[in-house]
């Protein structure tokens, strides 16, 4: 069942989450879930999930993340390190992302996402930096 929600939030806040598809499972301070579904318009010539759409769901569900731990008086949080473990194909279904913050500070927030795919296997792992804005 999606998070309408949180999927307005994604939507409102990254409207390229909007044209990549992204649906918001649930979101919360101390966890964030998305989903992508596969489409052939999204993937390589192998008919794999492009993992540049991959590291665009990890982004936008570790932003969410970082966004609901800002410290107080921060406004929001942009980028500023990502790092991505590939370890399978995801070649139909939902690819699910699942963001919590490692660490909530004034200045920096840590964020982890694992992406699973419809069998529950592990297809990448994100860590990122968020500077607090």
């Amino acid at each position: 069942m999606t998070d309408p929600e949180g999927t307005q939030l994604f939507h409102r806040s990254m409207p390229f989450s909007e044209r990549l598809g992204v649906e918001v499972l649930e979101h919360g301070p101390a966890l964030v879930r998305s989903r992508l579904k596969w489409d052939e318009s999204l993937c390589t010539l192998g008919g794999a999930l492009h993992g540049g759409a991959l590291m665009a769901l990890a982004d936008s569900t570790g932003a969410v993340c970082a966004f609901l731990n800002l410290p107080e008086g921060g406004q929001g949080t942009t980028t500023v390190e990502s790092k991505t473990n590939f370890l399978r194909a995801v070649r139909s279904g939902y690819a699910v992302a699942s963001s919590r913050p490692l660490h909530a500070g004034r200045k920096f927030v840590v964020v982890e996402t694992e992406i699973h795919d419809d069998d529950g296997k592990l297809v990448a792992k994100v860590t990122q930096t968020q500077a607090v804005l």
